[in-house]
Formats: C-alpha cells, structure tokens, sequence
C-alpha cells in the first residue's frame, strides 16, 4: 500500500470522525449520561458497527488469542472513554470537549509512535504539532459549564490511549489477524462486555426512542467504521503522522458541517481552520529532517 492510498484512507476515516461529536452530543441530549447510558450507547453503537464490519469482511470471522487480548483492553478503553465523553458533556462546554478529545488523540500516539516504535522526530511532525494546538487553543470559548476537569483529563487520556492500543496491535510481534477481521472481533467482544455487565448495573428506565436509535446508528457505524481505516492505513503511515492529520482534519471537517448549522462559525474558529489545514500541509510537504540523532 503507497502513502497516497493511505492518505486517502485517512481522509475518508477523518470525514467520518467530524461527523462523530454530532451523534455523541444527540445521544447524551435523549438519553442522557453515565455508566448505563455509556453502555448502552456502546452496546447499539457496535451492533450497527458490526454488520457493517461484516458487510465489509464478507462475513468471515478470524482468531488469534492475542487479537483477543487486545480487543479486551480496547473495549475496556473505549468504554472509559464513552462514560467520561458524555459526563464532561454535561460539565463542560462543547468547544472544551473538542480540545481535549483531540489533543489527546494527537499528542499521545505521537509521543508513543517516537518513544516506543521508533519513529522519527521530524522538523515537519513538530512543527504541524505546535500549529494544531495553536489553532484548537482558538476554538475554545468560555462557558458557564467548568467543572468537569476530572472528565475532560478523562477523555483526552482514554482517546489518545485508543490510538496507542491500535499502534501496539499492528507493532507487536504476536499472531495476528487482518484488520478487519480485528476489528470486527473488537466489535463483538465489546456487545459481550456491554450486554453482560448491563445485567449487573442498576439506572433509570428510560425509553429509547428514534432519536436514540439514530444516534447510536449514527456512532457506532461511523466510529467502528473509520477506526478500522486508520488501522488499515497504520501497516503504511507512521503514528507519529497520521493522529496529528486525523486531528487538524476533524477541525477541517467539523467547521464545514458546522456552516449548515444554526451555529455558524466564528471569524477565530475559520481561521483556526485555515491554521489546521496548513498544519496538514506541512507535515505531507516539509521534507523530514530528524531532529534527534
């Protein structure tokens, strides 16, 4: 696979992460936030997840004790990732949750893509860095919801660590299987997970209505479908590369969406957008010059 096809597969799975915050923050608004709904949302999430997966495999199922391991730890990760994302929704403003999901899911991929695979810190990765942040810094807006630090630190931990469990995946010299077929176990592994424990967590009876079901719908087809890109494009692109593009592109791709919205962007957010989409450039055009020998 060249670098030309895996950046494409970027682009489709960094489009599809835009569109993610839209579903999240519908969910949370008709169904609410914590251990259950966090559970629930990732229970219906993967289902629909699953039969696309399947769609996209041709439903072949494959195993290996590892992939099994790590898909464990995933969900387990992920799920921490759900209950702190809809709680600091509720505490915290959307514009905050945005940085630091995004922060997390650039900053600790990179830092583990040079400190443990060997990848090189480049003149051009440190310099796309420093631009993204400078421009999510922009988006940030104040609010009257700034109590949530403990959930904000949660999401930007539990998703950067996402991207650093796919990384060991595709790094690991362990049996594995393709990425398909990973993530598709990945995928029933966390309905088992959810639907067992489920039984044992007590929470309000509330109806799920259409509104929910398209949320999750929403979610889960667009969250299982565009992980299992970056996974497939992982084999080809460095992760020290490829997390800080998925982060200045969600921004690219979230503005967009939002010009169709009642909230139309502010003068700072475009140009924090600009910023992002230079930051991309940098880091595909400035040839690579290590900075550490």
């Amino acid at each position: 696979m060249n670098e030309i096809y895996s950046y494409g597969l970027l682009t489709c799975a960094t489009i599809m992460f835009g569109f993610m915050f839209f579903f999240s923050d519908m969910f949370r608004k008709n169904y609410g936030s914590g251990l259950k709904p966090s559970l629930i949302v990732n229970l219906g999430g993967s289902a629909f997840g699953l039969l696309v997966l399947l769609l996209i495999k041709g439903f072949v199922f494959e195993f290996s004790v590892f992939a099994l391991i790590m898909s464990m730890v995933s969900t387990v990760n992920n799920l921490l990732f759900s209950l702190c994302s809809l709680k600091a929704l509720s505490k915290i403003n959307l514009s905050l949750y945005s940085l630091f999901t995004m922060l997390g899911g650039m900053i600790l991929p990179f830092l583990s893509g040079i400190l443990f695979h060997n990848e090189l810190f480049t003149l051009n990765k440190l310099i796309c860095i420093i631009v993204i942040i400078l421009a999510l810094s922009l988006t940030v807006e104040k609010g009257k919801k700034s109590s949530g630090t403990l959930y904000y630190m949660g999401i930007f931990v539990f998703n950067g660590m996402s991207a650093v469990i796919a990384k060991l995946y595709q790094a690991l010299p362990f049996s594995k299987i393709s990425s398909a077929g990973y993530s598709i176990l990945k995928t029933v592994v966390t309905i088992l997970i959810c639907a067992i424990l489920l039984l044992f967590v007590k929470g309000d009876k509330k109806k799920i209505n259409w509104k929910v079901i398209v949320a999750m719908a929403g979610n889960g087809t667009l969250s299982h479908t565009a992980n299992w890109l970056v996974l497939v494009a992982l084999y080809t692109l460095p992760a020290s590369v490829q997390y800080p593009f998925i982060t200045g592109g969600t921004m690219i791709v979230s503005t967009v969406i939002s010009f169709f919205g009642n909230k139309k962007p502010k003068p700072k957010e475009v140009f924090a957008v600009a910023l992002s989409f230079i930051g991309i450039l940098l880091l595909i055009y400035i040839p690579e010059i290590n900075l550490i020998k």
